[in-house]
C-alpha cells in the first residue's frame, strides 16, 4: 500500500498544516495541500515545494477550490505542463473523489495524506479512486502522516462552529 516511510513527508505535511490553519482563519474548512517537485529536477523551490494552497471555496465561490486542486493548478503552472510526473501531493485530509481524480489525471507519483475522511475519502476510506485498477494511472498512497495533528485542526474548527 505504501512504499515510502511516512516520516519522509513530515516537513511537507507541516507546511500543508500551516496552509490549513490559514484557510481556517479565513473561515474555510481547514485543509491544506503542498505539491513537491521531483527529486533533483531543478523545478522545485525551497524544500522541494512547487506549490502550496489551502481551501478557498467560500471566498472564491468556487466549488472546485479545494486545497488539492488549487495546489495542483499552481504546480502545473509553475512547471509549464499539466503532467506532474515525479511530483508528490501532500494533503492534510484524505482527498475526496474530485481531488483524488485530479491527482490521477495530473499523473502525480504519490499522494500523501494525514487525517482519514470516513465521510468522503477517496483514497481508501469510502472509495479508493487512487488505486482503482480500471484507471490508467495509480499513484502510490502514503497515509497517516501527522494524522492526529491534521485531525485536531479540523476538530477544533468544527467544534468552534457548533459551539
Amino acid at each position: 500500500m505504501t512504499g515510502s516511510p511516512p516520516d519522509t513527508y513530515e516537513a511537507a505535511m507541516r507546511l500543508a498544516l500551516a496552509e490549513a490553519v490559514r484557510a481556517g482563519g479565513r473561515g474555510e474548512v481547514p485543509v491544506g495541500a503542498v505539491v513537491l517537485g521531483p527529486p533533483g529536477s531543478g523545478v522545485s523551490g525551497p524544500g522541494g515545494v512547487l506549490a502550496a494552497a489551502g481551501n478557498d471555496r467560500e471566498a472564491s465561490a468556487d466549488p472546485t477550490a479545494h486545497a488539492e486542486v488549487l495546489a495542483l493548478r499552481a504546480a502545473a503552472a509553475r512547471v509549464g505542463d499539466w503532467r506532474l510526473t515525479g511530483c508528490t501531493l501532500v494533503v492534510t485530509l484524505e482527498p475526496c473523489t474530485m481531488c483524488a481524480g485530479a491527482a490521477v489525471l495530473a499523473r502525480v507519483d504519490r499522494v500523501v495524506y494525514g487525517a482519514v475522511d470516513e465521510k468522503a475519502g477517496a483514497a481508501g476510506s469510502l472509495w479508493d479512486v487512487l488505486r482503482d485498477r480500471r484507471l490508467n494511472h495509480r499513484p502510490e498512497v502514503v497515509m497517516g502522516v501527522l494524522a492526529d495533528e491534521c485531525a485536531a485542526v479540523l476538530t477544533e474548527f468544527f467544534s468552534g462552529r457548533r459551539a
